[in-house]
């Protein structure tokens, strides 16, 4: 199985849990972007599907902030096959605070993602309402975990290593092995 690490915007830094994880584990790699500070929605989701077309259908995306947006929308518009996706923070785009710099990203897709996911989200995230977290996550037929009152889930927020989060990566990893035996079986 890979892992394809999905920075939102400016990156992850090196202390950031995403980076962490990726430093640590052989098969995990990142989506690379030309453009950190101004993301512009288009030339992301090219970016990002190459590298998924490069790691190939047994790939778990790990998504952060903005990482997230760009995840279902790829996933509303793609043919390509993944085993899942981890989802940490979505930022609401209508939000006052989200990014000036960020470009096409408004619509956010609906539509319930075609493999399991999980999105995992904070209570006084600066970039987006718990109830919007929930709504979205319900909207896209994830499961989802309230950490409670963790800001955006970043360095900031003091999340490192974040073991707990690996914890979650797992159950995640459960929910693939779980849908994908159900299919076997159908």
């Amino acid at each position: 199985m890979n892992f394809l690490i999905v920075p939102g915007l400016g990156d992850s830094s090196e202390a950031h849990w995403q980076s962490r994880w990726e430093k640590t584990n052989a098969n995990f790699s990142r989506v690379e972007q030309a453009s950190w500070g101004y993301p512009q929605h288009d030339a992301w989701l090219a970016n990002l599907d190459a590298a998924v077309q490069r790691s190939g259908p047994e790939t778990i995306l790990i998504a952060h902030s903005l990482g997230c947006l760009l995840v279902a929308n790829w996933a509303a518009q793609t043919t390509k096959s993944i085993r899942g996706a981890f989802l940490v923070a979505p930022p609401d785009p209508h939000h006052p605070n989200f990014p000036k710099t960020a470009s096409g990203f408004e619509h956010l897709s609906q539509a319930p993602l075609p493999f399991p996911s999980m999105v995992v989200t904070s209570s006084n995230d600066p970039y987006a309402s718990l109830e919007f977290a929930i709504r979205t996550a319900t909207a896209w037929g994830s499961s989802w975990k309230n950490l409670g009152a963790y800001g955006h889930i970043n360095v900031e927020s003091g999340f490192g290593d974040w073991p707990a989060g690996l914890a979650l990566l797992n159950q995640l990893l459960s929910q693939c092995q779980q849908q994908e035996l159900s299919a076997n079986l159908a």
